[in-house]
């Protein structure tokens, strides 16, 4: 059974999907903020990093259903943008999505180089590389690095969709909410 689709706003499934991410992306970045509050070593500090882990890992599954339903429902037609515009927001939401893809893989590698176990909900995932603290370490500053990338990109996003609703009034952010509110 298809989603009825409307022309003016994405398909609910795309809809939920989004907003999930959302909820997902500030559970991984509060996850491993807030262990910084508990001395290392802490049971409280360990469970926000076994939790961040764990929410990364859903973000990496979360993002192929993601990308299933783009390709399974077609996005609103853009509202009239320069293209310039349009090339931003297209390099913006390709960015995020390399971020939501990468970040993942990037943590389960360093877990794996670390020779750390990969918690997920109840079972242990398999490590992708043998134990080398070489590796763990180069790619824990690239996972560093891409988290503040990921800061940059979501509050873009999100300033670039603020600024259309209120500054350019056009109907870009209300596309992103189910067409039935």
């Amino acid at each position: 059974m298809t989603p009825k689709t409307d022309p003016e706003h994405y398909a609910l499934p795309s809809i939920i999907l989004h907003w999930l991410m959302l909820l997902l992306l500030v559970a991984v970045y509060a996850a491993i903020e807030l262990r910084e509050f508990w001395p290392k070593g802490t049971i409280t500090r360990e469970a926000f990093k076994t939790w961040h882990f764990m929410l990364g890992l859903s973000v990496f599954a979360l993002v192929w259903l993601r990308i299933a339903a783009r390709l399974i429902w077609a996005p609103p037609a853009t509202v009239n943008e320069p293209a310039w515009r349009n090339a931003i927001a297209g390099a913006t939401h390709a960015a995020l999505y390399v971020l939501m893809i990468a970040m993942p893989v990037a943590g389960w590698l360093v877990l794996s180089a670390e020779g750390e176990a990969i918690p997920f909900f109840g079972i242990e995932l398999p490590p992708l590389v043998a134990a080398n603290g070489a590796l763990a370490e180069r790619v824990e500053k690239l996972h560093e690095l891409g988290g503040t990338i990921g800061y940059w990109l979501i509050g873009l996003h999100a300033a670039a969709s603020l600024f259309h609703h209120y500054i350019l009034r056009d109907r870009m952010l209300a596309r992103m909410r189910p067409s039935q509110i």
